[in-house]
Formats: structure tokens, sequence, C-alpha cells
């Protein structure tokens, strides 16, 4: 190849690539080669969630009004993910053209060679407000200084509180706690005042949400479960005891988590709908869940940040999906699909961020999730969520005004958690746990799982 034609050849894919209007460089019917650009889309909204979906395929259709040179083919799939089936699809590069995955499954993706590096793609022009956008939240796409995928939520653990039944207790609804220390006191005033067979505290030890719960609290107090290479367990260690030992108490000496134990997700939160919980960790998304699914009242549920030991922790566990894009495609449908999921997922009151929209059609505004951007595109998606707001956003003021960087889940999370649900059922469910062996066993366990991954 002579020099002239390199640098011809160049300058082509660099305009390809920066420029902000979809002309086509593909080099197929569907990819830009006759002007016209067609992409798929994985994680239309399910026909039993008509607001969703109402909304999902307006905005397709508002987008392709603004670009009418792209097609938008959505894919029913629901849910957006399921483990088997998408392992299976990434072998066989059966995929969609910009296709959904969990955060926690950004290395499998990239691993598998299905997904393009879109770095070319993504800059300020393409997605306005790029440099607004949550560093650790976009970094959960790069990979060795290459990105992969594009965010669409995020979510962020802290303590959800029942606020009637911390007034039942005497205690601030408007002022949860901040330590474990203050989290242990609470329960165990919520448990002397209320009774009724309510847990002062709750928390999960199946379905590998015990191990999830886990390492939220290693988080919470400094700690790590693997090392920074995910090669070694690290939780077998004063933290890790901490944790367990200061469960145990609240179960057996306290008696502040109640009889009922080995909760997986929707367990705890049915007991938290039924108002048996005074106190549990979660994300925001869970007291949505309490209302759709179980018909708890909004007004009954506020969150603080993740406790820590001297006051809001230095870190809390966070996660939540994105999209990838085909390596098949070419570069004028990499920049369509930039350009829809710019539209869709990262613009400031459109797409999921069309809050007045969501008011209008009867959806839930207000919960302080995602929280996808900081500085002033930030300030413009809060001030959108509280002008619309259909859900009392006071509620939350301690988790928004005491914001915890959050830290991803390790690789190999499921299969982590799996070990952890062991020791976190045992100290729920045994007055003579030995946590010292507990762990141990946890550590060989894990290791054996890192060693094999």
């Amino acid at each position: 190849m002579n020099s002239q034609f390199r640098r011809t050849l160049a300058v082509l894919l660099a305009a390809c690539a920066g420029t902000a209007g979809l002309t086509a460089c593909g080099s197929s019917a569907g990819d830009g080669s006759d002007g016209k650009v067609t992409i798929t889309v994985d994680c239309q909204p399910p026909k039993s969630d008509k607001a969703d979906r109402d909304a999902w395929n307006a905005d397709v259709a508002a987008f392709e009004k603004l670009h009418p040179n792209i097609t938008i083919t959505s894919i029913d799939k629901f849910p957006c993910e399921e483990p088997a089936s998408f392992a299976a699809q990434l072998r066989g590069g059966t995929q969609a053209d910009v296709f959904y995955a969990y955060a926690t499954d950004t290395d499998q993706v990239v691993n598998s060679g299905q997904a393009a590096d879109i770095t070319p793609y993504v800059n300020d022009r393409t997605v306005p407000g790029l440099s607004d956008v949550d560093k650790t939240t976009l970094d959960v796409g790069r990979r060795n200084g290459k990105l992969y995928s594009l965010p669409r939520t995020n979510y962020s653990m802290g303590l959800v509180i029942n606020r009637k039944l911390f007034r039942q207790a005497g205690l601030d609804p408007d002022r949860p706690p901040t330590t474990w220390a203050q989290v242990q006191r609470d329960a165990k005033q919520i448990v002397d005042k209320v009774g009724n067979g309510v847990a002062g505290y709750a928390d999960y030890s199946a379905g590998n949400n015990g191990g999830w719960h886990f390492t939220a609290e290693m988080y919470a107090q400094g700690g790590q479960v693997v090392n920074a290479d995910g090669t070694k367990a690290t939780f077998n260690n004063a933290t890790g005891r901490a944790i367990l030992e200061r469960l145990h108490r609240m179960r057996y000496v306290d008696d502040s988590m109640g009889a009922k134990q080995n909760l997986a997700w929707a367990d705890l939160l049915k007991l938290a709908s039924a108002g048996k919980v005074g106190m549990y960790l979660g994300a925001p998304d869970t007291i949505k869940a309490i209302h759709e699914n179980f018909k708890g009242d909004y007004a009954d549920f506020g969150m603080g940040p993740m406790p820590g030991v001297d006051g809001p922790a230095p870190a809390t566990l966070g996660g939540g999906d994105q999209y990838f894009f085909s390596k098949t495609l070419t570069p004028a449908q990499i920049r369509a699909g930039v350009a829809w999921l710019a539209y869709e997922e990262l613009t400031p009151g459109k797409g999921q961020f069309d809050y007045a929209r969501g008011k209008r059609i009867g959806q839930t505004v207000g919960q302080p999730e995602p929280q996808l951007f900081t500085g002033g595109t930030g300030d413009r998606v809060e001030k959108l969520r509280a002008d619309n707001a259909t859900i009392p956003v006071d509620n939350y003021a301690a988790f928004r005004e005491h914001p915890v960087p959050f830290r991803v889940e390790p690789a190999n999370a499921q299969a982590i958690y799996k070990v952890l649900d062991t020791a976190m059922s045992a100290v729920l469910t045994n007055p003579h746990a030995d946590v010292g062996q507990l762990l141990d066993t946890a550590e060989q366990q894990v290791n054996q799982v890192l060693a094999t991954s």
C-alpha cells in the first residue's frame, strides 16, 4: 500500500468515525452504502409493560424523524439478558447489532471478540454531555484504553428505611443511620418499641444475594472480596469477621433481625412491603419493586447513604447495564447506534430522561436512579426529576446529599456470591456459627473459583 493511499484511507476513516452526520461509510445494504442505515437494538420493553413500551416506540419514531436515513429495528427481548442464552449468542455471534448486557458481563463480552471498539466514534459531539457522564460508570465498558460500550443505567446501594416504623420507634426518618453501630442500635430500638414480628434490620442469605450484600458491606468498610487482578480472595480478615460477627450479634443477641431467614431478593422485599422490615441495604429501584410488585406505598420508604464505620461509607457497591456494538457493524452502523443511545439513554429531557412524559403517562418519577451524570448535566437531570416527581423526593434527601462513590462488582461475581451465601446463611441461622471457620472455607472455595475461571 503506497503512502498516498494510506493517507487518503486514514482521512476517510477518521471522517467516518468522527463526523456527527451519519453519511455512508458501509459497504452493504442497510449499512449505509445507499445512504440509509438499519440497526437492530434489543431490550425493547415487554408488551406487558405498556407505558414503557409505548414510550420506547414513540422515541424510536421521534429519533427516526430526526434521522430519516436511520431505521431502528427493535427486538422484543425480556428479560433483556438471560445468562445461558446470552452466552450462546456470544459464542455464535447472533446477538443484536446494538446489544444489552449487565455491567458484570463486560469481560465476557470483550473476551468473546464479538464487540466492536467504539472509541473513535464517541466524543462530546456525538454524545453531548459525555464529559459529565460518571467516570466510574463509563469506565465499566473500557478495557486496555478502548471503549466497548455506552451505559444505559447505573445504581448504587444505600440504606433503605421504613419511615413509618422509624416514627413508631421514636426515630427520625429524615436522619437515617450513617454508621453500622447506629444501624445496630436503631434496629434494636425498632424491635423493642414496635414489636409485632418486625425485624429492625434484614439481610439476604440465599439466591446469591447474601454474597452480594456481604460484598457491599466489605466495600462499605474499606475492604474488597478479591484482589485487584481477581486472582485471590481478600475477605478472610478482620473486616470480613466484623461483618459476620455483627450480623450474628444482631440475630442472636439483639434479636433485631427476626426469625425468618435464608431470604432471597423477593422474600425480603415482600416482608418490607408488609411493614415487617425497618431497614435493609438496597438501591432505589428496590422501593419501586416494593410498590409495583407488592403494592407498598412510596411514602412509607426512604433512603440514606451506605453506612460506614465512622459515618457514610468510603465506597458502596454499584453496577448497572450497558449496550455493546457487534463487531460486524460498519462505521455507519456504529455511528447510528451511538446516535440512538445518545438520544434514548444519555440526553436530559429525552428518552429515559423525559420525566415530563413519564409523569404524564403514569410512570414513577423522582427516584435518584440512574445517576449517570455529574456536573451541569447532572444538575439538569435532577431538576427535571424534581420538577416532575410523582413520589416524595424528600424521602431520598439523605441519600442524595451524601453521595458515596461506588465500586463495581468483582469478576466472577455470581460464583463468588454463591460461596458467600453459605457464610451469610450460617451466621443468621446457627446460634453457634464459627465465623473463622466459615471464612476459611469460603476463602478456599472462592480461590478455587478464581483459579479455574
